[in-house]
């Protein structure tokens, strides 16, 4: 039995349900056949900027270091002009349990960088063939990663979202490996393909809900270039601070198409998770639909439906890292639908550091949670999230 005067982190199992790898510069030069030369996605040196930059072809991505500034000496967005230069727990995936264990983490959630927030790359500067590859093997590389512990560390498969099937057929080979989740977005229209609701979907979502799969709404996933250039790529911190907040906004979008669209209705054991937008905007989102759903007499028309909120509440999970006070209205309303993240290592994360202002996970999931019945404590810190993405829980 834990002590209940002890620390939250040491009471419960946390789990980290956003965290990203930092891909190393030969994840797909040494898994793709060389056929493909130089549209491999390859790292070489940028003169003008005296950094390391990922390239696909002649199309400059970014800076390997640029999604690596946990503990980086310089505030953001300056970032580590190469990997030997980043914070070891970045790359290493011992030292990242280590570094865990340091702040009170035990399980943690995996996203890539490159696939992420280069999607569009991989959508529109290569041939599918080569695309569905490198996807394979990002798959394919982040289980490894992930052997140092696999019941703590936990990989979250990407998609060649272009093709249909392809995606069916990665899906089950992926989580044959140990895949826990699925990265995706709700509104693949803005690149061409059919709305979610669109019967084209129905082979892979309805097979992610028959696998207990969860499908994941990371911010910035599927964004061009410009809707990211100022979160990543801008020196002047004014505008640093304004993209990269708006940014957290995004998901907004995509929970109202899949509740409002017929998408959670269709699929009603699917979940949906709003991953890295921060929580304290859930219930004001889900108190707007409802609002605007009765005024305009919807629940007329679809006498059948429930209420966006309802759906919210079934299917729709959220988390949290840098907020408190705001946390409190979505653990009153959304108990069962909330988690916690640290985002580690970017620029934003929970990571205390010469050039950062955050405080540690331990000290901000005692900040926000603590005082807080134990029950709805460990839904937030552990339950929920061993549940959504089928972990074991460890004996505590």
């Amino acid at each position: 039995m834990a002590d209940p005067t002890a620390p939250l982190c040491e009471r419960f199992a946390v789990a980290d349900v956003d965290s990203h790898i930092i891909e190393p510069a030969d994840l797909w030069t040494s898994r793709i056949d060389p056929k493909w030369g130089d549209l491999i996605p390859h790292v070489r040196f940028h003169e003008r900027r005296q950094e390391d930059y990922w390239y696909v072809g002649d199309q400059k991505l970014y800076g390997v270091g640029a999604f690596a500034q946990a503990r980086w000496p310089e505030y953001p967005p300056s970032h580590p002009p190469s990997l030997d230069e980043a914070f070891e727990p970045a790359l290493d995936a011992k030292a990242r349990l280590a570094y865990n264990d340091s702040v009170g983490v035990h399980y943690q959630v995996l996203y890539p960088n490159i696939l992420g927030f280069h999607s569009h790359v991989f959508l529109n500067h290569m041939p599918h063939e080569l695309a569905t590859q490198c996807v394979q093997a990002y798959n394919d590389w982040l289980v490894e990663w992930c052997e140092a512990d696999p019941a703590r560390l936990i990989p979250m498969m990407m998609l060649p979202f272009w093709d249909i099937d392809a995606s069916v057929a990665e899906m089950t080979r992926a989580h044959q490996l140990g895949h826990k989740g699925v990265l995706f977005a709700a509104r693949y229209d803005k690149v061409g393909l059919p709305r979610l609701v669109d019967d084209y979907w129905e082979p892979l979502l309805g097979q992610a809900q028959e696998m207990g799969l969860s499908m994941n709404f990371h911010v910035g996933f599927l964004n061009n270039p410009e809707d990211l250039k100022g979160a990543v790529d801008q020196s002047k911190k004014m505008d640093f601070t304004r993209e990269s907040s708006l940014v957290l906004l995004g998901n907004a979008q995509n929970v109202a198409e899949v509740v409002l669209s017929g998408v959670c209705e269709r699929y009603p054991d699917l979940a949906f998770v709003s991953v890295e937008n921060g929580a304290g905007w859930l219930p004001f989102l889900g108190e707007s639909m409802d609002w605007q759903w009765l005024n305009v007499g919807a629940h007329k028309d679809y006498p059948d439906r429930l209420l966006p909120s309802e759906y919210m509440r079934r299917q729709i999970y959220g988390m949290y890292w840098f907020e408190q006070e705001s946390i409190q209205r979505v653990v009153h309303e959304m108990e069962d639908n909330l988690m916690f993240e640290t985002d580690f290592p970017h620029a934003t994360s929970l990571s205390p550091g010469p050039a950062s202002e955050s405080p540690s996970p331990r000290d901000v999931i005692e900040r926000s949670l603590g005082g807080l019945d134990d029950a709805v404590v460990a839904k937030v810190l552990q339950g929920t999230a061993t549940k959504l993405y089928q972990l074991e829980p460890p004996a505590r």
